[in-house]
C-alpha cells in the first residue's frame, strides 16, 4: 500500500481573505494544517488598503519577523468598476489601478524577499482580461494589467525556482458584482447604452460558476507541481480564448460588442 506524503505545513499569504475566493482558499489551507496571513480591509489578520504602499511595508516587516520565509502568495483583493471611459471620475479610476494593478505589486515586492526557493505567486487576473466589455474598460485593462505583469515576472524569475501564474476566473457567484462601483453617469452620446448594457451583463448571475466549484478548480492549479503562465477558468471562456486566435481583432470585437452593448 502506498504511503501517504507527509505534507509539510507551508505559509500562505492571501490578500483579500475575508471574502469571497479568498476567504474559501483560506479555509482550504488551513483545513491542510497550512498558516494562512490574511491581509484584507477589515475582518483579517491584518487590515491594510493593499494599495498602500508604507502600511504594507510595515505589515511585511512584522509577518517577516513572526512567520519568516513564505511558501505561497495569492493576491485576491480586487474591485470592479463600470461606467463610460470617458465620464467616470479620475478618483475612482485611480482607485481601481491602485486596488487591482498596485495591491497585487505591493504584495509582490514585499513577498518575494521573503519567499521560498521552490514558492509560488499565484495572480488573479479575469476573464475580462482576454476579452473586453463595453462599460467595464477600466477594469479589464487593470486585470490584464495583472496578467502581463505575471508573464513579465516569470520571465525575471526564470532562473530561480519560484513559480508565477495567472489565472483568469470565469464569473464567479460572490459578493463581488453587488460590492462593483457602478456609474450610471451618462450624456447624448450614450443614452440608456451605460445603464442596459450593464443589466445585460449582471443578467448572467444565475449562470456563474458557483463558489465551490470555483475553489475547486483554484486548488487544482495552485497544488499543481508545475503551473503554466496562465489558466483560463470556465469551458466557454476557454473556447472563445482560443478561437479568438484565428479571426481579426476587429470582429472579435463586434462580436462582443453584438452580445454585451445594449442601447434599447
Amino acid at each position: 500500500m502506498k504511503k501517504e506524503k507527509l505534507h509539510v505545513m507551508r505559509n500562505v499569504i492571501i490578500t483579500g481573505s475575508s471574502s469571497g475566493i479568498g476567504k474559501a482558499l483560506r479555509q482550504y489551507f488551513e483545513s491542510r494544517g497550512d498558516q494562512v496571513i490574511g491581509i484584507s480591509l477589515s475582518d483579517d489578520d491584518y487590515n491594510c488598503d493593499v494599495s498602500n504602499s508604507a502600511e504594507m511595508k510595515k505589515i511585511f516587516a512584522t509577518i517577516a519577523e513572526k512567520h519568516g520565509a513564505i511558501d505561497i502568495l495569492i493576491p485576491c483583493a480586487g474591485f470592479g468598476l463600470s461606467g463610460a471611459i470617458e465620464l467616470i471620475d479620475s478618483s475612482r479610476v485611480q482607485k481601481e489601478y491602485d486596488v487591482n494593478v498596485m495591491g497585487t505589486i505591493n504584495a509582490i515586492q514585499n513577498t518575494l524577499p521573503l519567499m521560498r526557493e521552490n514558492g509560488k505567486i499565484i495572480n488573479i487576473s479575469s476573464a475580462c482580461a482576454l476579452f473586453p466589455l463595453p462599460f467595464r474598460g477600466y477594469y479589464c485593462s487593470s486585470k490584464a494589467a495583472v496578467s502581463m505583469l505575471s508573464d513579465s515576472l516569470r520571465m525575471e524569475l526564470s532562473k530561480t525556482k519560484i513559480q508565477v501564474t495567472a489565472i483568469c476566473p470565469c464569473d464567479i457567484k460572490t459578493n463581488f458584482t453587488k460590492n462593483r462601483d457602478k456609474s450610471y453617469t451618462t450624456n447624448e452620446r450614450y443614452g440608456e447604452a451605460i445603464r442596459l448594457s450593464a443589466e445585460r451583463i449582471d443578467s448572467r448571475e444565475d449562470k456563474r460558476m458557483s463558489l465551490e466549484k470555483a475553489t475547486k478548480i483554484f486548488i487544482k492549479i495552485i497544488e499543481k507541481k508545475k503551473l503554466k503562465p496562465q489558466y483560463v477558468m470556465g469551458a466557454r471562456n476557454k473556447f472563445l480564448y482560443q478561437i479568438q486566435k484565428f479571426f481579426p481583432r476587429s470582429l472579435v470585437l463586434k462580436v462582443m460588442t453584438k452580445m454585451f452593448y445594449r442601447d434599447k
